[in-house]
């Protein structure tokens, strides 16, 4: 079978962009990922005012696709600059494919969990316009605001997503056990991330997130 056409990410330097085709050994690999990702949130800083391209740099996984920058991203540690944006890319493209369902739980938890869902800020009443909104705000603050406010804010927000994932899944526990069965390990993997989430903004803070 064919392998996919990799796309190489837009707003980095010809230089840069050489680096990532048909890259194998592990170290080169993290190397390029680091590169990446600095080269990204430099650019964003440096053109603050720029509209167009901090909105290119929110829909970046938009115009790239999500397998080509998994290419890059998927790899790091969630310790490090590359790792935390690829999970904020991701967390994003969930909620553009299926934002339906994460408004459901969403709102399901936010009354639970109501500190962080202060913290996350999705807009009252909360829907799949509002979810994506937030999210395009957590990576514009990424790009021209404080990394570590937007780290947290994905953080809480993935917080109140699993406390209301794990309230659906006991209320389907009677009627289909292995879905809430599945239900359950799914709030305990985007807790899991939150916590990613929020250490890293802990190491961006002490100048070690890189």
């Amino acid at each position: 079978m064919n392998q996919p056409r990799f796309r190489r990410p837009a707003m980095l330097s010809p230089e840069q962009a050489e680096m990532i085709v048909g890259e194998e050994d592990p170290a080169e690999r993290a190397e390029i990922a680091h590169t990446t990702a600095q080269a990204m949130v430099s650019r964003g800083r440096q053109s603050a005012e720029d509209e167009q391209l901090q909105q290119r740099l929110i829909e970046f996984v938009d115009t790239e696709g999500l397998e080509a920058v998994a290419e890059i991203w998927s790899h790091s540690p969630p310790d490090t600059l590359p790792g935390a944006l690829w999970r904020l890319y991701v967390l994003r493209e969930w909620a553009r494919r299926d934002p339906d369902t994460i408004a459901e739980r969403y709102r399901l938890g936010a009354h639970r969990a109501e500190v962080a869902g202060v913290v996350a800020g999705v807009a009252d009443p909360i829907g799949p316009q509002e979810i994506r909104q937030m999210l395009d705000a957590v990576l514009s603050g990424v790009y021209r605001g404080d990394l570590a406010v937007a780290l947290e804010r994905a953080g809480s927000f993935l917080r109140v997503l699993a406390t209301g994932s794990a309230m659906d899944a006991d209320w389907k526990e009677e009627e289909d056990a292995d879905f809430a069965q599945l239900l359950t390990r799914r709030a305990g993997s985007l807790l899991d991330t939150a916590k990613e989430l929020e250490h890293a903004a802990s190491l961006y803070r002490a100048d070690r997130l890189h």
